[in-house]
């Protein structure tokens, strides 16, 4: 097992009316508010109503950004800072999913210095203060909600890359399940892919953690036994309540505990399917895990084994891939590019950017030549 250091100082309140308690919470950090939401959908199911209630109830004045889109980019964030520093606000609070939850936390380490979200992405800027973050999650997917990372796209340069930093954890998070009710069935499919792959990039990643694995496999597990089960009962509590806990616990540190890193690379192919294509970043996630797995048999052909014997009572290595092809296609989310609208006159297109873009893993990485047969795998589905 690896040293490690436990982490994570978000406080993070969990059930059916947390979010009354927001504008208390909020107090604590100043009267003034930056809220960052969507394109809708939480005016539309009342959530903006109740938030905004909570925090004008307790005396905080609110100013606003909106209109952020499932696949974040850098010139939103850019627009929010420039708000946020006009009116000096003392917070920020978003409400949404990871997308917007992602863009809020690179816009609080640009908030107090004014620096420039790209060039922090990029770590050509270091933050060195943050304004305090609060989220309301309305998506069970990322785990956004409770760790220190953050992801951004910019269709100039072409690229989409991830950030972490320890001032970016938002200081607390409020998860009301209901507040997933209305999420729609595709995209409730989505998370309980994004979930499992998050548990994935953990579980292939280097160092020996046999209790950390266990939460691995228990994730998982979770997410695959629930996640249909909430297709089919979007409204059931219990059901949301338990896709939401697992999508957090998912990526808040703890599945990484005692491992040397996970390793990221089938995130990187997804992230160039999201950027040229804007694929859902769950739906890119369905289609490039089954075919990384295909490309790394060789290398990593025990740990799939071990995990198809965890998962399914059965260790051999070509039934696990398909297995878990047959859960994401029996909650509906593509296993092939064809699938997501993607025909194959743009593979080239593809190989070029994952080249360009140097897309690989820290356990095992790939090159030029990989990415060629990651694709033709997303494409054609071969063992």
């Amino acid at each position: 097992m690896e040293n490690f250091v436990a982490y994570n100082p978000v406080k993070l309140h969990f059930g059916k009316g947390v979010v009354d308690t927001l504008g208390q919470e909020a107090l604590q950090y100043g009267k003034k508010a930056l809220l960052m939401y969507g394109k809708g959908s939480s005016v539309k199911n009342g959530y903006y109503d109740n938030v905004l209630k909570q925090l004008t109830s307790s005396g905080i004045e609110v100013v606003e950004y909106n209109g952020i889109k499932s696949n974040p980019i850098y010139e939103d964030v850019e627009k929010a800072v420039a708000i946020a520093r006009k009116n000096e606000v003392d917070m920020v609070v978003a409400l949404g999913g990871g997308s917007v939850i992602d863009s809020a936390k690179i816009a609080t380490l640009c908030i107090p210095a004014n620096l420039n979200p790209w060039h922090v992405m990029i770590r050509q800027q270091i933050p060195e203060k943050a304004t305090p973050l609060l989220t309301v999650l309305t998506l069970a997917a990322t785990g956004s909600e409770m760790n220190a990372a953050a992801v951004l796209q910019n269709h100039k340069t072409g690229q989409k890359i991830g950030f972490v930093h320890p001032l970016a954890y938002p200081k607390q998070s409020f998860l009301d399940p209901t507040y997933t009710f209305s999420v729609p069935r595709n995209y409730t499919a989505y998370g309980v892919v994004d979930m499992i792959a998050h548990a994935l990039e953990a579980y292939f990643g280097l160092g020996t953690a046999r209790l950390t694995d266990k939460f691995i496999v228990s994730i998982i597990q979770e997410a695959m036994h629930y996640g249909p089960l909430v297709l089919k009962e979007p409204e059931n509590y219990d059901y949301r309540a338990n896709v939401m806990w697992a999508g957090t616990a998912a990526l808040n540190g703890m599945t990484t505990w005692g491992k040397k890193y996970g390793d990221w690379g089938v995130h990187g192919l997804g992230h160039e399917l999201s950027l040229q294509f804007d694929v859902p970043h769950g739906a890119s996630l369905s289609i490039a895990y089954p075919a990384w797995m295909k490309l790394q048999i060789e290398k990593a052909g025990n740990k799939i084994a071990a995990l198809g014997q965890a998962l399914w009572g059965e260790s051999d290595i070509r039934a696990t891939i398909r297995n878990f092809e047959n859960f994401f296609e029996s909650i509906e989310s593509p296993i092939r590019l064809q699938q997501a609208g993607i025909d194959v006159d743009k593979r080239d297109n593809i190989i070029k950017g994952l080249n360009a873009n140097k897309a690989s893993g820290f356990a095992y990485p790939m090159n030029d030549k990989e990415h060629q047969t990651v694709v033709d795998f997303m494409y054609e589905g071969a063992l």
